[in-house]
């Protein structure tokens, strides 16, 4: 702890810092799933000096044999009751957008709007939308941030972040600034380049288009509704658990729900009632509770079906021995 200290002390004082930290931070409070036991150190650093700071942390953290943990909006994560050690590196203080001028644009067709990585990704699009710019509709209402979505190729409605993206601009292993213009065969179903590499994503490049303000907000009225009557915001969750599969011939909610586990439960942790992929926090689960049932939905649709279902869900922390 006191490593950390003096590595946080060291940089403030070089670079100076405007934001929020803690030490033994309870990550239940920054996670979707309202689990997870404390980090070592949890910072939010703030404002447009953020890349800057990163940097020096990555750097310092680098020298010092520290993990860091990128952290986006907390969703699809369950971090173990026994936290993370380390550093928990908080995006969330850098957010923000901005239309780039015509002479910026690849296509005319085409408006590019560039993200900051730690943005909500229903706040992108909801600006995008009032500036009367569609494309981001089908990530309406879905929790995380725009670095965590292009981290994980977030996909919904039959289209994915890939579709839209342009280039991302990330921070490497040695914390050197970058850029990874978009290839589409660098992406793939929930699959992006960066699940392979060191990276904290900065921001990235999307294409958008100049649409009726009318119809664009239709549609994402129409997505926003479609995952409150599939329940996404009635618990604690972190929306689909385990990945579809086309090869299995339905969505893995139906596969669930037609094996008769809606309900389950494991501790304070549940398959929802409503929905065979989404598991809940029904107010007093433990991460490890979450753990096992998704061990236990995962092990019984094999036994069934001879199908191995492959979890979204992200293990992070201090899981050993749990």
């Amino acid at each position: 702890m006191n490593t950390l200290r003096e590595i946080i002390e060291k940089i403030n004082t070089e670079i100076g810092f405007t934001g929020e930290l803690g030490f033994d931070e309870p990550m239940a409070a920054h996670t979707t799933f309202k689990v997870g036991g404390p980090a070592d150190l949890w910072i939010k650093p703030l404002g447009d000096l953020f890349p800057l700071y990163a940097a020096a942390l990555l750097k310092q953290a680098r020298s010092y044999g520290i993990p860091v943990f990128i952290l986006g909006g907390g969703a699809n994560i369950v971090v173990a009751d026994r936290g993370i050690r380390g550093i928990v590196l908080d995006t969330s203080g850098w957010s923000g957008w901005s239309i780039l001028p015509p002479e910026d644009r690849e296509e005319d067709s085409w408006i590019c709007m560039e993200i900051r990585s730690g943005t909500p990704v229903d706040t992108a699009v909801e600006a995008a939308a009032g500036l009367g710019f569609g494309g981001l509709e089908f990530l309406t209402g879905m929790p995380g941030s725009v670095g965590g979505a292009v981290w994980m190729n977030a996909r919904c409605y039959e289209r994915s972040v890939s579709d839209i993206l342009v280039w991302t601009e990330f921070l490497d292993a040695s914390a050197t600034p970058r850029e990874l213009p978009f290839r589409e065969e660098d992406f793939g179903y929930k699959k992006s380049p960066f699940q392979d590499i060191p990276a904290l994503i900065l921001s990235a490049r999307v294409r958008l288009f100049s649409g009726n303000r009318e119809n664009i907000r239709g549609e994402m009225e129409k997505h926003r509704r479609d995952r409150e009557q599939k329940g996404h915001y009635r618990y604690p969750s972190a929306g689909s658990v385990f990945k579809n599969n086309r090869e299995f011939g339905k969505p893995t909610g139906k596969i669930i729900d037609e094996l008769g586990m809606r309900g389950l439960r494991w501790g304070g942790a549940a398959v929802a009632d409503y929905h065979g992929n989404i598991i809940i926090n029904t107010g007093n689960a433990a991460a490890g509770d979450i753990r096992r049932l998704v061990e236990t939905v995962g092990n019984r649709v094999y036994a069934a079906l001879g199908i191995r279902l492959e979890p979204e869900l992200l293990f992070v922390g201090d899981w050993e021995g749990a």
